[in-house]
């Protein structure tokens, strides 16, 4: 637990998958808030930590079964203010005095809602729908298997869905809130609103900023670092970058980067890589080529899932050998953020259901002999690219697109293969010269080529050809959490494909991806 001279808010998890996104919305507006999972909370923490309000998560579990989590009694007890989302509703009606009828999903008979609702005002005013109901209804993101059957006493209600009577509730004489619905996600247009209100009710001053973080990262390496050695895993893109300053900055000479060209990377990125950061910062960087073994490993290997194990233990075997080169050193720094952990393994130990394993988080095997630095664990990309702007990086580094620690394996479902690598990488280029040269690159999140594993017969020149199929994919993001296909035109997907067929050898189809982001995710694996 940090020591701040900051307003705390309290974030109790049960195990939403966007419960980070409630701490990115009051990071939005100056809010110092820390995400504690609920078997973490007991009233010890709680009298340590000295919240100044509460915020309890959604969650998959349902209140009805007798194991579900629950948040301390005592929680309702320290006269804050305290807001329920979703499962947090249901569970503050449960302990207060109120029902809630379990769905079919969790064995009863009662309703689910899942996607987009609309939830209309009662007759009761409340400070918390401030700036809401402007017309007679607001759209907002249902996400539950049970529902309210009864409110708690002292609650009333102040806004109704068609499956949600209960959707909006409040015990203002306590102030006690509880929405059934997800007003942190993008799909709730004005959820914004209801968290700015509830932290003007609780009393915040809004001081915590990007400086803020940078001051306290730094006093939290120094601390956590000590005299030791570090080596920080260096990409080239925003995440390790802004990592590697932040901790240059922290402890100097004591760290060293090391860049793993693996064999994986897109088209002139190592010696773009390694000549940006030599020529901008004045930091110890070792360039360690090691394509033949990370390609040699992943001979054979067609499931994504172990591709991503291979790449995250050879990664740290490579930082091994280079930590005992620069003196033992004893801690490795990484640029994993909360998207990253989120899909991987449950926060801070917490209750979320795992998506993926990324090769920094749930790639590391158990006993790899460094220490972790992780400074950005638990920003976003937006505030990690903020966070660079703080610390002075070039505006080329800090509008990179996202590119992933195991590279171009997860953009080759199915079999790595040196010729098919080459492919993509020629196809690669061209789409994103064609993107920058449309002036398009600043307005998309994330734009690569995926190489399928099929071959598709065509014509050219008469003559019939049996190549590779490839995607491509280009998404608009705020924070990596969800997103959207970018609405590329048909003149440009028509123009770029024609290049990429005519200039790459071993491609005769072009596909683009319109998945969005929940169902499908950025990368293919």
């Amino acid at each position: 637990m940090t020591e701040l001279s900051h307003d705390r808010l309290l974030i109790i998890d049960f195990g939403s998958q966007v419960t980070q996104l409630i701490a990115r919305r009051l990071r939005e507006l100056n809010v110092f808030c820390e995400i504690h999972p609920f078997n973490t909370v007991d009233d010890a923490f709680l009298d340590a930590f000295d919240p100044k309000a509460v915020i309890l998560s959604g969650g998959p579990a349902s209140v009805v079964h007798d194991e579900s989590p629950r948040p301390p009694t005592s929680v309702f007890d320290r006269g804050v203010p305290v807001l329920g989302i979703c499962y947090g509703q249901q569970v503050m009606m449960q302990m207060l005095g109120g029902k809630v009828e379990g769905g079919k999903i969790s064995g009863g008979g009662g309703t689910a809602e899942f996607g987009r609702a609309y939830v209309a005002p009662t007759d009761n005013k409340l400070d918390l729908l401030d700036g809401w109901f402007a017309t007679d209804r607001e759209q907002v993101w249902m996400s539950h298997g049970d529902h309210v059957s009864r409110i708690a006493p002292g609650f009333e209600v102040f806004g109704t869905s068609p499956n949600a009577p209960y959707a909006i509730t409040a015990d203002t004489s306590r102030h006690f809130y509880a929405v059934q619905f997800h007003p942190e996600v993008h799909h709730t247009p004005n959820g914004a609103k209801l968290y700015e209100n509830f932290i003007r009710l609780a009393g915040f001053k809004g001081d915590w900023t990007m400086s803020a973080y940078r001051e306290e990262a730094i006093a939290a390496i120094r601390a956590q670092v000590g005299d030791q050695k570090v080596i920080c895993g260096l990409s080239g893109g925003v995440d390790s970058s802004v990592a590697a300053v932040l901790i240059h900055e922290a402890i100097g000479d004591q760290l060293t980067c090391v860049f793993v060209d693996h064999g994986l990377l897109r088209k002139g990125e190592a010696e773009e890589v390694v000549t940006m950061f030599r020529d901008n910062y004045n930091m110890p960087l070792i360039h360690a080529d090691e394509q033949d073994l990370f390609l040699g490993e992943l001979d054979g290997v067609s499931d994504p899932e172990t591709k991503r194990k291979i790449i995250g233990k050879l990664f740290i075997d490579v930082f091994q050998k280079h930590a005992k080169e620069v003196g033992d050193a004893t801690f490795l720094a990484q640029g994993t953020l909360y998207p990253d952990v989120i899909e991987s393994v449950s926060f801070s130990g917490g209750p979320s259901v795992t998506i993926k394993s990324h090769h920094n988080v749930g790639g590391l095997p158990e006993k790899m002999g460094l220490k972790l630095v992780e400074p950005l664990r638990e920003l976003f990309k937006d505030e990690v690219r903020a966070l660079g702007r703080e610390l002075g990086l070039p505006p080329s580094f800090i509008g990179r697109h996202p590119f992933p620690g195991p590279g171009l394996a997860i953009r080759c479902p199915g079999e790595i293969t040196r010729p098919k690598l080459d492919i993509l990488r020629e196809a690669d280029a061209v789409y994103i010269d064609q993107i920058r040269k449309h002036g398009l690159y600043d307005e998309i999140w994330q734009a690569f080529v995926a190489i399928l594993p099929v071959r598709t017969v065509g014509v050219m020149g008469d003559g019939r050809t049996y190549d590779f199929a490839c995607a491509l994919r280009a998404v608009t993001s705020v924070d990596g959490m969800t997103a959207d296909y970018y609405p590329f035109t048909h003149e440009f997907l028509g123009e770029t494909a024609t290049r990429i067929i005519n200039e790459v050898p071993g491609i005769n189809r072009v596909t683009y991806d319109i998945t969005s982001k929940p169902p499908g995710t950025i990368e293919w694996e």
